[in-house]
């Protein structure tokens, strides 16, 4: 069965909650739609330094939403 707010336990290898910090998981447990609770989790998930924050929002399984790219409009302002 899933938590809420993570990937299925599962499909989750151990190794991946080292060094967590397990209050993130509590507080997005309360309030699946905290925005704070979202970004530390996202943080929490990164490697220091390397990784930027997850792109998905911790619980759901959709990427970020799009910036507005538009690659019609690209190509065609490419080919001018």
């Amino acid at each position: 069965m899933a938590e809420a707010g993570t990937q299925d336990a599962a499909l989750r290898d151990p190794r991946q909650d080292a060094h967590q910090d397990k209050s993130i998981q509590r507080r997005l447990e309360r309030d699946p739609f905290d925005a704070d609770a979202k970004v530390d989790a996202g943080s929490d998930e990164s490697m220091d330094a390397s990784d930027p924050p997850a792109a998905a929002a911790p619980g759901s399984q959709e990427p970020a939403p799009s910036s507005g790219y538009d690659e019609a409009k690209e190509r065609a302002n490419a080919q001018q």
